[in-house]
């Protein structure tokens, strides 16, 4: 028989998946002999029975409550109806995952108009009695019944005013009475029934509130913030009230054992007197520093910083502890590893290492990988937060960071300004390559259209760049400049704040503060490396990304998208000449002039890179990228190139293609062109030997053939690529070691990855377009519906931010063990932005992938999270 409700004695720290977080803490705190007041905890598992049972609770776990109830009473002497040794409750949540104030809580349960008569003469304090019972009727109120706690909060601040009372802890008891009786008329009011007089009545009611406060709205979005399950259910603790509210020796806290901005190993935290817990959490008293304890009640403190010691190494880790005083007798209502900053978690891993308390496999486990990004990127200070007005919660973060800038529409536009020193933000539908100008000087760059791994998001976390994409609620018209959203119309030139770490937009300019790596992060980064076996490289080609990525000690480039070096002016004209050119000598004359400047580009990378291995993708944008689509654009360049407008117009037509990420683009472009690719390689090699012979460097390019989807395909151009190589080695007489591989992006590809292996060196999966084309959605136009999936459960992930293990992966999986097979020692890696995604790596690292690649920023997260599965992987 299903066991549903266990007392605080039957628990422990290790059945959070079934008390919770908090109800395991509890019974972890009471087996040591902590002073927790007594209760019992009803499961998480009984939580989702119940929601999925028509929301009843079954007569089974109604018997069971009452049996722990009858318990209860017998351990404490108390009972709900004894006018002489009254227990009151309180009901808590707490689900697996600590989840703060997402959930409901009911207070002082069991008080009705004749135990409160009752309590205020065995207490002999009828201020603390009739205090007790309004908490009870506005929670009750508020989390049973539905009543906006603003009818009973509204009541409370005009009776204060109108009696000029300035504190709650200030009212009489008559006073109190009164709001009592207003308060009960608010629930006929509103409700159109009385508060129920019976105790158990309330306690089943709000057991059955807190279970149903799973699926509230606030619980909901926290849970899809932070990536908790929503099978999880939440416990129900019930446990013996304490009354930090009754009088000068009482009092209620909260603590945290090291301080949760800083890191500073000292007890941080604050209390109030006279007060209960909700008063700490409201703000409605400014409360005290909990230093001020020590000379208030001297041995409540000493108690008290004694048993956070306790807690602290009994849990490793820092805690975050509530208490409550009840006339100088101290009780731990819960404690929890306490939430922190990064820079804070950083440091406190470190020193927990250094005092003896973790090892650093336990340190390197107890940090969120996604935290990095608040290391390297500015933030918004939290208090500018909580008065900015939002424009928007609905775009992607595609590029973690915040900013705050004036709202620019075109790219000329924001370089403009930003010459003339304005900080600007680029919003647009949509970024293409012609923008890269623009986007390199904002601060922040927002698109109303795409996806995590739209232009505008691959770009902007290359560069570092603070990016918001695919917010869909706005209506940018970059023809008359204007931003519409919900709440109003912003214009150019209007100052906007960015979070692209949450996807969130503000109103006006909120305050920044700088984020910047420290000791603490460093030694943490040299850890992971010791710890991961994948390695892992960026995807970069621009001489400040590379540095970047070098910085974080990247192991290589495991992406160089040569497409990103053709958009230059000087070099996009030559590359339309070729795309334009009407026979084989005029492709011919372009590319040769291309080939210089992609000389100098390898040359520059290589030397950058300062010898590490770097894979090439070869060309891999659609042709039609490259020439202009605008009517007035494609006049302008004919006028520029000395053609007929008609010509172009013609050939723009010519190239225009239905669907261009299915159409004439990869190795495709190679096997009609294959100049293309054979002007690419040997710039390639050219680079190499130039630097061999000028300065002694060895390079290790990994050249690869994008979009491969047939065996015919690679081997076909495999031998025309290798062969030219080879002429240029031999005429040169200089030998550079170099690899040949190809990108698995395509379904086909992964389900004859055994063939493709014998034409091929490494394979390094695109994520990107393998999702794409697994789904069959468009990356770039999914955040049209993809939220909508989101929010229904249709899918459980968004697959272009993290692995779709099923689909995705399967394929994967596939082609892994097929190369495997015909190639044992075959590198395998993965430069789609997913290789910086932290679930994705772990699933990475279990199949035994040699490296990840992605954009220079999330080296150090993608280092972070292959320690974690290392060390997981070897602790199984």
């Amino acid at each position: 028989m299903t066991k549903n409700v266990y007392s605080f004695s039957e628990g422990n720290a290790e059945m959070k998946g079934l008390l919770g977080g908090k109800g395991a803490n509890l019974a972890e705190m009471t087996r040591l002999g902590l002073p927790v007041p007594d209760g019992f905890t009803i499961t998480t598992e009984t939580c989702m029975t119940y929601l999925n049972n028509e929301r009843m609770l079954t007569k089974d776990v109604q018997d069971e409550i009452e049996l722990h109830l009858k318990q209860l009473e017998e351990r404490s002497g108390k009972s709900l109806n004894d006018p002489e040794n009254m227990m009151l409750l309180s009901v808590r949540s707490g689900s697996k995952f600590s989840m703060p104030g997402m959930m409901d809580t009911v207070l002082n349960l069991g008080l009705n108009d004749e135990n409160v008569e009752h309590l205020a003469r065995v207490t002999q304090d009828e201020e603390f009695a009739y205090d007790c019972y309004r908490r009870l009727l506005q929670m009750f109120g508020d989390v049973v019944y539905g009543i906006d706690g603003s009818h009973f909060e509204n009541f409370l601040e005009f009776y204060k005013r109108k009696n000029r009372v300035k504190l709650d802890s200030e009212l009489t008891a008559d006073q109190l009475k009164e709001i009592v009786h207003e308060y009960k008329r608010i629930y006929l009011e509103i409700k159109k029934q009385a508060f129920p007089q019976n105790p158990k009545e309330q306690l089943f009611a709000a057991i059955e509130a807190v279970f149903s406060s799973w699926n509230n709205e606030r619980a909901n979005i926290y849970r899809k913030l932070h990536d908790i399950s929503d099978d999880l259910g939440t416990a129900v603790n019930i446990q013996l009230m304490v009354f930090g509210n009754s009088g000068p020796n009482s009092g209620t806290g909260v603590a945290f054992t090291r301080n949760p901005s800083t890191g500073e190993n000292k007890l941080f935290g604050e209390y109030l007197i006279n007060a209960q817990g909700e008063d700490v959490v409201a703000g409605i008293r400014t409360p005290l520093p909990i230093s001020e304890l020590k000379t208030a009640m001297p041995e409540v403190y000493k108690q008290f910083f004694e048993m956070s010691e306790t807690l602290e190494k009994h849990y490793q880790d820092m805690q975050d502890i509530e208490f409550t005083i009840e006339n100088k007798k101290l009780y731990l209502l819960q404690t929890r590893n306490g939430k922190r900053t990064a820079h804070a978690a950083f440091k406190v891993a470190v020193d927990m290492v250094e005092e003896g308390l973790k090892t650093k496999e336990e340190a390197i486990l107890s940090l969120d990988p996604h935290s990095v990004n608040q290391l390297l990127h500015p933030v918004f200070v939290e208090e500018a937060l909580k008065s900015a007005e939002l424009i928007s919660t609905v775009g992607l973060p595609a590029s973690p960071g915040s900013a705050t800038g004036k709202i620019c529409f075109d790219a000329a536009v924001a370089k403009e300004w930003s010459e003339r020193g304005e900080k600007v933000i680029l919003v647009r539908q949509e970024t293409s390559p012609e923008d890269i100008g623009g986007m390199v000087v904002s601060q922040a760059i927002v698109t109303s259209r795409g996806g995590m791994t739209s232009h505008a998001a691959v770009v902007a976390r290359g560069m570092g760049t603070c990016c918001v994409a695919g917010c869909s609620e706005l209506e940018i018209d970059e023809f008359i400049k204007t931003v519409t959203y919900p709440k109003g119309v912003l214009k150019e030139g209007d100052i906007i704040s960015v979070d692209g770490t949450n996807g969130d937009l503000y109103v006006g300019e909120v305050s920044l503060e700088l984020s910047e790596k420290n000791e603490y992060f460093e030694t943490v980064m040299a850890w992971s490396k010791e710890f991961s076996r994948l390695e892992v490289r960026m995807n970069a080609e621009m001489t400040s990304d590379i540095e970047t990525g070098m910085a974080f000690e990247a192991s290589g480039i495991g992406l160089v998208r040569t497409e990103h070096m053709f958009f230059a002016p000087e070099r996009l004209i030559e590359m339309r000449r070729f795309i334009l050119a009407s026979n084989q000598e005029e492709r011919n004359k372009a590319l040769q002039t291309i080939l210089g400047y992609q000389i100098d580009d390898f040359k520059e990378i290589f030397k950058t890179i300062s010898g590490k291995s770097t894979v090439i993708r070869l060309l891999d944008p659609p042709l039609h990228e490259f020439v202009p689509s605008k009517e007035g654009d494609i006049r302008k360049i004919a006028e520029e190139m000395g053609v007929q407008y008609d010509y172009l117009q013609h050939r723009v037509n010519e190239l225009h293609e239905i669907n261009p990420m299915l159409g004439h683009r990869g190795c495709r472009l190679a096997v009609t062109y294959p100049e293309l690719y054979i002007m690419q390689v040997e710039a390639i090699i050219r680079s190499a030997i130039e630097l061999k012979k000028s300065s002694q460097m060895e390079v290790f390019p990994e050249i690869m053939i994008p979009l491969v989807g047939m065996e015919g395909e690679l081997s076909s151009l495999r031998t025309k690529l290798e062969n030219h190589i080879n002429h240029i080695m031999d005429s040169e007489d200089c030998s550079v070691p170099f690899t040949l591989g190809t990108m698995i992006e395509l379904p086909r590809a992964c389900l004859i990855a055994d063939e493709l292996a014998k034409s091929a060196d490494f394979f390094s999966f695109g994520t990107n377009d393998l999702t794409q084309m697994t789904f069959g959605f468009s990356r770039d136009d999914a955040a049209k519906y993809i939220n909508q999936y989101l929010a229904e459960g249709v899918l459980p992930i968004d697959p272009f931010q993290t692995l779709d293990v099923t689909g995705v992966g399967e394929l994967i999986k596939i082609a892994v063990e097929k190369t495997r097979k015909t190639k044992p020692d075959m590198k395998i890696g993965v430069c789609g932005e997913l290789g910086g995604d932290p679930h994705s790596i772990e699933f990475f690292d279990q199949l035994g992938l040699d490296y990840v690649s992605c954009s220079p920023y999330r080296v150090p997260v993608a280092y972070l999270a292959a320690a974690k599965s290392g060390i997981r992987m070897k602790n199984k």
